[in-house]
């Protein structure tokens, strides 16, 4: 199966009403570059022109993320590209969220399509919102259209088990942040990498790193780290943590050099910190080696770079943890991302 990879990531701040017309010519642009016909790329048009004018409207600090990735696999084994549409704000929430996807329904003027058709349209659609402090959706959309499957309910067979999310410091467009995911037999096995620095060069140095990791089959964390460390060095380099969820075992192993940070969390129980060992994959590495963290039932496990504040926390959200891992990601990036640094954010999600 084709790896998952963080995939270019356009953000859009939908401060003006213009700002909605641009999240929908982005939007359109990556559904042409995945092959969509004209009648979806048009359904895409209609959903982003939806949610962007709800940031427009109701929310404060509202922004969109769009990107062109290929999550989905299938029968024959081949990925098929998707389209992806992240909504985060910081407005006034709802606190009844599943009454704004009924038809009909509205708080102000809007397209007369509502969030309900969003849904429809939708290949895979999820969302959090909470009274003051914001909503935050993630709808992915593949060509064709797929049955809708609404996520924040128990796991359903074969759904994806991690997703992530990046995006570049204020001023810059290349993001030196960057992750990818591969499923393995029992699980997954992931890294996420921060270039040194910001700008083209530490974007290059992280791709680089994703690119290693995509053409390694190995999944000890171990000796993957040990390998970007190696394959790294033609690049100014990177902080690279990496993680394998084996659900078989019940088990989380993480392997990291430099500021790659990451907890393991449950409701209810104090959160276990992941350790990753002083250097720079690519430079400097005095030892790496592996932790073992034992996981069982509903578990998070979140990595992020250091452009999100390490005082991030679950606190009064911890329904989130039934949520989609790209909305759990954007959730922690609309709350604790900086904008004056690259910033990465990669979730596990370990579900019986």
């Amino acid at each position: 199966m084709e790896p998952l990879i963080g995939a270019e990531v356009l953000w859009i701040p939908i401060d003006d009403t213009s700002a909605v017309g641009a999240a929908r010519r982005m939007a359109t642009g990556l559904a042409d570059r995945a092959g969509f016909d004209e009648a979806r790329s048009g359904e895409l048009a209609i959903a982003v022109t939806e949610l962007a004018g709800n940031l427009h409207r109701h929310a404060h600090d509202g922004a969109m993320a769009l990107r062109l990735t290929r999550p989905y696999s299938s029968a024959d084994g081949t990925a098929e590209p998707a389209v992806e549409v992240i909504a985060l704000d910081h407005g006034p929430g709802m606190a009844d969220f599943e009454a704004h996807l009924r038809d009909g329904y509205s708080t102000g003027g809007t397209l007369g399509v509502g969030l309900g058709a969003v849904t429809r349209l939708a290949s895979t659609f999820d969302a959090w919102s909470q009274p003051e402090r914001g909503t935050v959706v993630a709808a992915r959309f593949a060509a064709p259209r797929r049955p809708i499957t609404r996520i924040g309910a128990p796991a359903a067979p074969g759904r994806d088990r991690a997703a992530g999310l990046t995006r570049p410091m204020a001023g810059e467009t290349a993001c030196g942040d960057a992750y990818a995911v591969r499923r393995t037999a029992d699980g997954v096995v992931a890294v996420l990498c921060d270039g040194l620095g910001h700008g083209p060069l530490a974007a290059r140095a992280a791709q680089r790193a994703v690119e290693v990791f995509t053409e390694t089959a190995d999944e000890d964390v171990t000796a993957l780290v040990t390998r970007l460390h190696r394959e790294l060095r033609p690049t100014r380099g990177a902080a690279v943590g990496v993680v394998r969820l084996d659900q078989t075992r019940g088990l989380v192993q993480f392997a990291g050099l430099g500021n790659v940070a990451g907890a393991v969390l449950r409701s209810g129980e104090r959160s276990r910190h992941v350790t990753s060992m002083p250097g720079i994959a690519g430079h400097q590495a005095r030892t790496i080696r592996s932790f073992d963290y034992p996981v069982e039932g509903n578990a998070l496990i979140v990595l992020h770079t250091d452009g999100l504040s390490t005082r991030w926390s679950f606190d009064g959200q911890w329904g989130l943890a039934g949520h989609d891992p790209l909305v759990i990601a954007a959730a922690l990036l609309r709350d604790a991302g900086t904008r004056r640094d690259d910033a990465g954010v990669l979730v596990l999600t370990s579900r019986p």
